[in-house]
């Protein structure tokens, strides 16, 4: 039976297969959740997946440039408008 070790810092160090089966790799993060299941309580371990679909709908306006100079020029009269 593959266990899991439990470092000073309390880190977990999980068994290869547990990890292949849940689809994480080093550094990945897990989600660790509290259910009831058979009526006895237990610990739910789930891989952290960040939602990126939002970033197909960041779209670069047209018409508007977009290299350093422009980039900075346009801080720049933030700043400026905030000052005043």
């Amino acid at each position: 039976m593959p266990s899991m070790t439990l470092t000073s810092k309390r880190q977990a160090t999980l068994p290869r297969e547990l990890c292949d089966e849940l689809g994480v790799h080093p550094g990945d993060r897990l989600d660790v959740d509290r259910a009831v299941v058979d009526g006895k309580p237990v610990w739910v371990l789930r891989p952290h997946r960040v939602d990126w679909s939002w970033i197909g709908s960041a779209q670069v306006p047209e018409g508007i440039p977009h290299d350093m100079e422009s980039i900075r020029a346009s801080i720049g009269r933030g700043i400026a408008q905030e000052r005043t």
